[in-house]
């Protein structure tokens, strides 16, 4: 056991370790934080530290944080009080969404120069324990199919429907995820002759904001999202800032859209054509052109060309779904 656990939290009875966890003393914080980070730090360098971490993991971080402190935690803690923790939120929450909390404590931990009680081996231990107990499996939402855009496209219309066709289809033929789709501006397309370059500024695997490049050419269907995208500005009256904005009443479009925005736009589509809305999201658009493409026979490295997946293991997933009843050993012999 470490300095910090055996100064205030004691020794673990080998009779019952679960009841021996849950009467261990939560160290009170030394150090106030903010997102995870001291505040004492001189603003010039927290500025700098806060803009590596991105906007959406900070707030996780600090969701996380809070949990943690809601159920009686304090920073710094014991192994044997984060322990603890993970064996109460076990009963709830999937071994996925504990991982990532310990995440954010650990990082809270790290940053003041205090030892990381998710190093300690009973930590990494009891965490096994979840995931084998509770499996590791994490929820995937079902992508929006060809087949499936064909079918929606027809229930758009007004000023909403004219937003909502290029929204989807863009987000389709690009393969974004939701927050990639509501972060473009105008600045961000370039309509050429082929089709259209959507210059994408960062991404959630683009935290240093190298950017990239990805061809939408025009469709060879009414489908088009190019066309799609250029009858929304045109309407909207879009010359700048951002493309995907909110239709309020009297069709009056305003501000930049949310990323939860395009979930629920998702999902109202998708159950209008009679499919689950709870199965589907934002993410939907970009896993549906993914798998559309494997089920169309289209090149992997061309797929990861568009999605921009870095590594072809995480790409193999959707593979491996669509191929399931291809050349299926049951389908064989039946």
């Amino acid at each position: 056991m470490d300095d910090l656990a055996q100064s205030s939290a004691g020794e673990l009875t080998n009779d019952n370790i679960a009841l021996s966890l849950l009467n261990f003393a939560v160290v009170k914080p030394p150090v106030a934080i903010s997102n995870g980070l001291p505040n004492a730090l001189p603003e010039a360098i927290k500025g700098y530290v806060e803009a590596a971490i991105a906007n959406n993991t900070r707030r996780a971080y600090q969701g996380d944080l809070a949990d943690f402190m809601h159920w009686g935690g304090a920073v710094p803690c014991t192994p044997e009080t984060l322990a603890a923790y993970i064996a109460d939120r076990a009963q709830t929450l999937s071994p996925h969404t504990i991982t990532r909390r310990i995440v954010g404590i650990s990082r809270a931990h790290v940053s003041q120069s205090l030892r990381d009680p998710a190093k300690n081996d009973l930590v990494r231990t009891i965490l096994r324990g979840v995931r084998r107990k509770n499996g590791t499996a994490q929820r995937q939402v079902v992508p929006l199919l060809k087949q499936d855009l064909l079918a929606i496209l027809p229930l758009m219309h007004g000023t909403k429907g004219i937003r909502d066709r290029a929204l989807i289809l863009l987000g389709f033929a690009a393969a974004l995820r939701r927050s990639e789709l509501v972060a473009l501006d105008a600045r961000d397309l370039s309509f050429v002759k082929e089709g259209l370059i959507v210059h994408l500024r960062r991404s959630k695997t683009d935290q240093e904001g190298e950017g990239r490049k990805i061809a939408v050419p025009y469709g060879r269907t009414s489908a088009c999202p190019v066309k799609a995208v250029q009858q929304w500005l045109a309407h909207a009256q879009i010359v700048d800032g951002a493309i995907f904005r909110s239709v309020r009443k009297g069709a009056k479009v305003a501000g930049r859209l949310t990323a939860q925005s395009v979930a629920k736009i998702v999902k109202s589509y998708a159950e209008a054509i009679g499919l689950k809305a709870s199965d589907f999201a934002g993410h939907s658009l970009r896993s549906g052109l993914v798998t559309s493409a494997v089920q169309a026979g289209v090149a992997t490295h061309k797929i990861q060309q568009q999605s921009g997946h870095r590594s072809l293991e995480m790409l193999n997933r959707y593979v491996r779904d669509a191929n399931l009843f291809e050349n299926n050993a049951a389908g064989l012999l039946l």
